[in-house]
């Protein structure tokens, strides 16, 4: 048996390659470039936790903020810094720029990258899986990844989901910046999938109080309140296996 659909009721054709590139520019450029100095700072830890030397690629790194102040540590023997944002003018001459589709494979050769940071940028990729495998391809045996991204299993994104129906990041204000949410148990599934191993978490250890998220957990406790129901971002790491 047979159905006519009509007209009104037809699914809307794919969109073209020059749509498509339109809508993730504009994506992209509502993101701003650029994240919360918390984040920044949290990833800076764990790359001297991790020892951290050598390639490092900042992936997703918006108009470079993170990438100049990794510049200035002076810990890395060579910086790249990769997005859909065309090179900063002022970016400095010793970190190139690759300008490229961060949903597609990126123009560099395999295995040609020691540490890959990814700050505030998984969740603004349609499929997390793709990425995940595209940070493997890049990396080295033995390499690291540093990503971070919205905490939704904060009190406040907890909060948020039971009030609003969505998390905290993720809601009208977000789009189409924030498309895609992921939980701790997603970015280990993810990244293992991939072929990562030993993913670890930890947290900026800042959080915005429901409702109020001018105000925050630690200034009202002293500081005391840390960790998982009280940051608005995660931060992950794992490695490539070296064999």
């Amino acid at each position: 048996m047979s159905t006519n659909v009509s007209a009104g009721n037809a699914a809307a054709p794919p969109p073209g390659d020059a749509e498509l590139r339109s809508r993730r520019v504009f994506a992209s450029e509502q993101s701003g470039g650029i994240s919360d100095e918390p984040i920044y700072a949290a990833i800076e830890q764990r790359l001297a936790e991790l020892e951290a030397t050598g390639a490092l690629l900042d992936f997703g790194a918006g108009t470079a903020q993170l990438t100049r102040r990794l510049l200035m540590t002076k810990r890395f023997r060579t910086l790249a810094a990769a997005d859909l944002f065309a090179r900063p003018e002022d970016l400095p001459d010793p970190i190139t720029w690759v300008r490229a589709d961060l949903n597609d494979r990126l123009p560099l050769p395999d295995a040609s990258i020691d540490v890959l940071v990814a700050a505030e940028v998984i969740e603004h990729l349609e499929n997390p899986r793709a990425v995940a495998r595209e940070f493997f391809r890049l990396l080295r045996p033995g390499g690291k990844i540093v990503l971070s991204t919205p905490n939704n299993e904060s009190w406040r994104s907890l909060i948020a989901l039971l009030v609003r129906g969505h998390f905290v990041a993720f809601g009208d204000t977000g789009y189409p910046a924030h498309i895609t949410a992921m939980l701790r148990k997603d970015l280990e599934r993810v990244l293992a999938e991939a072929g990562f191993m030993g993913a670890s978490f930890s947290f900026t250890n800042v959080g915005g109080i429901p409702g109020s998220p001018s105000r925050t957990w630690q200034a009202l406790s002293g500081n005391r309140l840390r960790g998982l129901r009280f940051s608005d971002n995660v931060v992950v790491t794992a490695e490539k296996p070296r064999v």
